[in-house]
């Protein structure tokens, strides 16, 4: 055994006896096995893709609903824009005008079109959770979980507004605001997290709220931390940059936030996967390998099966073929 080996033995061995360190090697190595990072970059381009309509149709949904209430309407765009911190101050959308067969037309469009973060983020989950192809969402259902996932959304950017509305309350003690407001924003995107896990698991991973919660928490105080680091990206880096370089930054901070932000939701996820079926100790080398790591090839093989008929076995050379 060389020197390098012996070494990586012996940090596996120290990571495999000490159940925090375990814990955290398993879900790098379910990230991994899951080919998370490239599910990631398919959520961040489907994101850029929909964030636009989404937004031109949440806007133009809110300048007909509180037409009669210009500083409600202005406080819940500026919300909604805030959660997208490294664009938020540039953008300025007015709602779509015209007749009301050409809005309902074009709110249509935007609803379809934004609904390509959606079918990315369910396929993401379904990998995931190791769902089975056979078992997996049809696209009827799948439109169906994506339409309640933008109610989510939508939904959250009000109770983001009346929880950041609590916290001005408190603009007087500027030590209560600082706290208040991000402790609030927090809790809402733990919701948020909580919620959105629900609906777009499949049904067939078998899991309940229960099991989703430890993921949203990491989503949750996660998602808050990037908010600020966008915060202070625009605040303190671009902006003095000059006009060019300014929108190339923007557009390449949108898409660099976007895609880590893709990756903390999937990592949330992963914790889920790893706690709920146990998938750790994980080994460094192989091998031997351990259950965990046993279990999640085999549930990687079943992942392919798209027929009910289709039946799958795999075996390893020192035990039995596992159905």
């Amino acid at each position: 055994m060389s020197f390098i080996e012996n070494l990586l033995r012996r940090i596996d061995g120290f990571q495999q006896r000490h159940r925090w360190s375990a814990f955290a090697f398993g879900v790098v190595r379910k990230f991994g096995d899951d080919r998370a990072g490239s599910l990631a970059a398919l959520i961040a381009y489907y994101g850029f893709l929909s964030l636009f309509p989404l937004l031109l149709l949440a806007i133009t949904t809110l300048g007909y609903v509180l037409a009669g209430d210009p500083s409600l309407q202005h406080q819940l765009v500026n919300s909604m824009l805030g959660r997208f911190p490294v664009i938020g101050d540039q953008l300025k959308f007015k709602p779509l005008t015209g007749t009301a067969i050409g809005l309902v037309f074009g709110a249509l469009g935007l609803l379809w079109g934004s609904m390509g973060i959606t079918q990315a983020a369910q396929y993401a989950m379904a990998e995931v959770w190791d769902v089975p192809n056979v078992h997996r969402s049809n696209f009827i259902t799948r439109l169906g979980r994506g339409a309640m996932f933008l109610g989510v959304l939508a939904l959250s950017a009000v109770v983001t507004t009346v929880l950041a509305s609590a916290a001005s309350f408190g603009a007087r003690v500027p030590a209560f605001a600082a706290v208040a407001g991000p402790l609030l924003s927090t809790a809402a995107n733990v919701g948020l997290y909580l919620v959105a896990f629900r609906i777009l698991t499949p049904a067939k991973a078998g899991v309940s709220y229960r099991d989703l919660v430890p993921g949203a928490v990491i989503g949750g105080i996660g998602w808050e931390v990037l908010q600020l680091a966008g915060g202070y990206l625009i605040g303190h880096q671009l902006r003095h940059a000059s006009q060019v370089y300014g929108m190339f930054g923007y557009v390449l901070g949108l898409i660099s936030w976007l895609y880590l932000g893709a990756q903390l939701s999937l990592y949330a996820a992963e914790v889920n996967v790893v706690r709920r079926r146990r998938l750790w100790p994980r080994s460094l080398l192989q091998p031997p390998l351990t259950p965990a790591d046993r279990a999640v090839l085999v549930d990687l093989v079943h992942e392919e099966r798209r027929r009910t008929e289709q039946r799958v076995d795999v075996a390893f050379e020192d035990e039995p073929a596992r159905s």
